[in-house]
């Protein structure tokens, strides 16, 4: 299935949430250790009207949501990449090769491509930890995670155009959603500066904030290689095809129509078009099945300011 289908399906699976009004306090509650205070609503911040409604549902948005959205997010793409690398998508030639498996690459399959996706997995897995880390402060006991099953096409990993199509859609998203977690977590730096935080939002200091922008920052540049190698492997070219990377439609992380929780939303439960079920507690129990020397290195960085 090309990109564009998929993008079209995924695009529509949003809409058809947006339509309905999703509570997205519900999505959230599914976790016990979140505990949500009541959302800001109505801020309008100086600028366009288009820009001051994107940037309300920014203020809107709760550091305890801002961390829960990307622990969600990275359980997601962790579910994702385990699931490439054990599918039967694996014998495609520019994978593993006719009969081939993540743990055998067959002389008909491509070692390079196999291994980018072993390191996206590790890097996804270490991710999660990151955000579960400041949510819980363990980067254990996933099983409380909120959400324990993502929804996928039947035949996601089966055969590469559909795989690859997904791949660089979650991507693109993820990319989005990054540039405007820095987005927030710089908003929030300021408004800590000025005492105007409340909550837990007021657990951070400015300077906190700040390098917490700036450690979202490198994760991004993770983010941004996936993408790329996914268009390495499906041997698009350029593959480096963009001179800035792109919001992708995403104004908000958690509150607002065009948030990434309703980006996620198609994957989190079962639809027509998202009818297929993957475990995270599997893939993160078995992924060292499928992993072979990821050649991975370094953690999350902290800043002195």
């Amino acid at each position: 299935m090309k990109t564009m289908e998929i993008d079209s399906k995924i695009e529509s699976g949003i809409a058809s949430v947006a339509e309905i009004r999703m509570d997205r306090r519900k999505l959230f509650r599914q976790a016990g250790m979140f505990g949500f205070g009541t959302a800001v609503s109505g801020l309008a911040l100086s600028g366009t009207p288009a820009k001051a409604q994107a940037n309300s549902y920014q203020a809107a948005d709760t550091v305890t949501e801002l961390f829960t959205a990307f622990l969600i997010a990275e359980d997601l793409a962790t579910t994702f990449y385990y699931n490439i690398l054990s599918g039967s998508v694996m014998t495609d030639p520019n994978l593993a090769g006719p009969g081939g498996s993540a743990a055998k690459i067959t002389g008909a399959g491509n070692f390079g491509n196999v291994n980018y996706l072993t390191a996206a997995l590790v890097q996804e897995i270490g991710h999660a930890n990151y955000f579960r880390q400041l949510l819980t402060g363990s980067t254990g006991g996933a099983g409380s995670d909120p959400y324990q099953t993502f929804y996928f096409p039947p035949t996601a990993f089966t055969t590469l155009s559909e795989t690859l199509a997904i791949l660089n859609a979650l991507e693109n998203a993820f990319i989005g959603a990054y540039l405007n977690l820095i987005q927030e977590l710089v908003y929030k730096a300021s408004a800590a500066k000025a005492g105007t935080l409340t909550g837990a939002d007021a657990k951070y200091s400015a300077a906190e904030y700040t390098s917490l922008a700036a450690a979202a920052s490198t994760i991004l540049g993770i983010e941004a290689e996936h993408r790329v190698l996914g268009r390495v492997i499906g041997n698009n070219n350029p593959a480096n095809n963009l001179s800035y990377e792109q919001t992708d439609g995403l104004t908000s992380i958690y509150n607002g129509p065009t948030s990434a929780v309703v980006a996620l939303t198609p994957f989190l439960s079962q639809s027509t078009t998202f009818s297929a079920g993957f475990s995270l507690a599997t893939a993160l129990a078995n992924y060292p099945k499928v992993v072979f020397n990821p050649g991975t290195s370094g953690s999350a960085p902290t800043f002195s300011l």
